[in-house]
């Protein structure tokens, strides 16, 4: 399977951070992780956990849809701002923008578009339906993978809903642990601070919904 071409993580969320006139070093303290990591992560040289990466669009108010993306040119960006006013800044009216195109009504595996994340984590996008903010997502945690390269828990707008195909993963939320294995599925808000991880050999593999509003 060759992917479709997904743009650099790093270049979206720098676009989203400049959009919203925040430091680098202000994002960093933000959510809590050093200037550093959000440098590497902004130019390439390291990719965010799933927890990281939850993190960063919550504090931008950036839907993990844009991610996936592709860049416009400044123009078109202007001229979606144009459109509305006085609502957010150009740079942002531009990415919101972006959320018309649909991918569907059929994907076929060869044209699912991909982000390698740390810690053995890759999100394959699924499908997308212009207007709504939903994560349809193939979701594969390596063997050995965790949402969460540091082992913490995280939290986010929303609820999920997710379903085990392969392999075994588990599921710590709150203060509860579960073990998923497939035809196993799960369902929660995402406010409810949770990590999942793959303590097996095997790659464990499902498909995931995230609605973004709460």
């Amino acid at each position: 399977m060759r992917p479709a071409a997904v743009p650099p993580v790093g270049d979206r969320i720098r676009q989203a951070r400049l959009a919203r006139g925040m430091s680098l070093r202000g994002l960093a303290r933000e959510i809590g992780v050093s200037a550093s990591l959000i440098s590497q992560i902004e130019t390439g040289k390291s990719q965010p956990s799933v927890s990281t990466l939850y993190a960063i669009t919550t504090a931008l108010a950036l839907p993990v849809e844009e991610l996936f993306e592709p860049h416009r040119a400044p123009a078109a960006a202007s001229a979606a701002a144009d459109l509305v006013p006085g609502t957010v800044p150009h740079a942002l009216a531009g990415l919101a923008a972006q959320s018309a195109r649909r991918i569907g009504p059929l994907t076929a595996p060869d044209q699912r578009e991909v982000l390698e994340l740390d810690s053995g984590v890759v999100w394959e996008r699924l499908g997308h339906v212009p207007g709504t903010e939903v994560d349809f997502l193939r979701v594969t945690y390596r063997p050995g993978g965790s949402s969460s390269s540091s082992g913490g828990l995280m939290r986010h707008p929303g609820t999920e809903y997710g379903y085990l195909t392969s392999g075994e993963l588990v599921l710590t939320l709150g203060f509860e642990e579960h073990v998923l294995r497939p035809g196993d599925a799960v369902c929660f808000e995402s406010s409810t601070p949770h990590r999942y991880r793959n303590d097996g050999p095997e790659p464990a593999v499902g498909v995931w919904f995230v609605f973004s509003i709460p």
